[in-house]
């Protein structure tokens, strides 16, 4: 198997762990160093890559994950994956842009793009609507978000989330 064979596996292997629900299968596919950044999370390093996907599957069920586009070469490749889950009740579908760097067979540098407006108007109702083109709202989800992931590293978050949370 050629390595750009080998990156393609490792992108299945990522995308099925999280339709599994299985965060340390995810954590698995980056090296130990590896770079994360998507709009709601910023930029992670130093593990917090893997850490969020463990605390995203150990709070969510049943989220629907579909990959109709990935490719990789010996370097790098890149996917576009749609998330469906239900996120404090409310349906969401999120279409997602991802890039990754690899090294050594794992991805070092893995960089999500999705439209924050559409995502917020799904999850967040009315106030997502209104706030989906603000500043604010980025600076809002990345403040909860990052809340979350440090309580979730400390020990501090219950692994799973009341029914009808995400």
């Amino acid at each position: 198997m050629s390595s750009a064979q080998e990156h393609v596996a490792v992108i299945d292997r990522l995308y099925a762990a999280l339709a599994a629900g299985d965060g340390e299968a995810m954590a698995a596919c980056y090296t130990p160093d590896a770079v994360f950044e998507d709009p709601a999370f910023g930029e992670l390093r130093d593990g917090a890559a893997q850490d969020m996907w463990r605390m995203l599957t150990a709070r969510a069920s049943g989220i629907e994950v579909e990959v109709p586009e990935r490719d990789a070469d010996e370097q790098t490749g890149h996917a576009r994956w749609i998330a469906r889950y239900d996120f404090q009740g409310r349906p969401v579908v999120n279409e997602i842009r991802a890039r990754y760097v690899f090294r050594d067979g794992l991805i070092a540098d893995h960089r999500d793009s999705f439209d924050l407006h559409a995502w917020a108007a799904q999850a967040m109702g009315p106030l997502g609507k209104v706030l989906g083109h603000s500043p604010v709202l980025r600076l809002l989800v990345r403040r909860r978000t990052a809340g979350q992931l440090a309580a979730f590293r400390q020990g501090r978050m219950p692994l799973r989330a009341p029914a009808g949370r995400a």
